[in-house]
């Protein structure tokens, strides 16, 4: 299926997260207060048109796979590339004890908090709802988290892994997506992440998880003028 992966984004917006989504036509976008992300059902001919009702101005938004000049009323405001990486390891040791608690809504603060501070990539105050989210606490703190969030067919994104920066340097990231992973496998499902380009740190990490890369795309800031 790898149809899915090239535009997962189009995929699970107008597929199994379509209740999360606004948009028309060929163009989406998660519904406002979940991820900043857009996608269109042909990434190289953008419908940006029939978006721009369902956008506001001063929103920001990711968008992957699409190259070529502002289409108007909109403006680019930064361009970068990201890898796409998908699982290709064995499943985790489930041995693990690390301590964790399921994020909710009683946590969307905390949470929207902690990807502020280290920014893992676009999140809003209701992202959590997207999939299953796993915390680590420390005193009543939330201190790491990881989760889920794009999914299609049978691939499964694993995304918002942060460690607040007094706490990095204990494989609190690592084992809360060993985790996920590992229910990711046991319900048939692949995972894959996303990583930005010049993220090397973190991209030779997921290799040596067991991740591997996919593709590696284009990924732009926009935002309606």
């Amino acid at each position: 299926m790898p149809a899915l992966l090239d535009n997962i984004s189009w995929h699970a917006l107008s597929g199994p997260q379509a209740a999360f989504a606004c948009g028309a036509g060929a163009a989406r976008r998660y519904a406002p207060g979940f991820s900043p992300i857009i996608a269109f059902a042909d990434p190289l001919r953008p419908d940006f048109a029939s978006l721009r009702p369902f956008c506001e101005a001063g929103e920001h938004f990711y968008c992957a796979g699409w190259s070529g000049p502002a289409p108007l009323a909109w403006r680019i405001e930064t361009q970068s590339t990201m890898f796409r990486m998908l699982w290709q390891g064995a499943e985790p040791d489930p041995a693990d004890t690390l301590a964790t608690v399921a994020l909710g809504a009683p946590h969307a603060a905390a949470a929207l908090e902690l990807a502020t501070l280290t920014n893992p990539g676009p999140f809003g105050p209701r992202t959590i709802e997207l999939g299953d989210y796993l915390g680590v606490f420390d005193g009543g703190r939330l201190v790491a988290m990881a989760g889920e969030r794009m999914h299609a067919g049978r691939y499964r994104e694993i995304s918002g892994v942060c460690t607040h920066p007094e706490f990095r340097g204990r494989g609190l990231a690592r084992r809360l997506m060993h985790l996920l992973i590992r229910r990711q496998l046991r319900r048939g499902e692949t995972p894959f992440l996303h990583v930005m380009h010049d993220n090397a740190g973190a991209h030779a990490l997921y290799g040596r998880m067991g991740f591997a890369d996919y593709c590696e795309t284009i990924v732009r800031v926009v935002a309606p003028c």
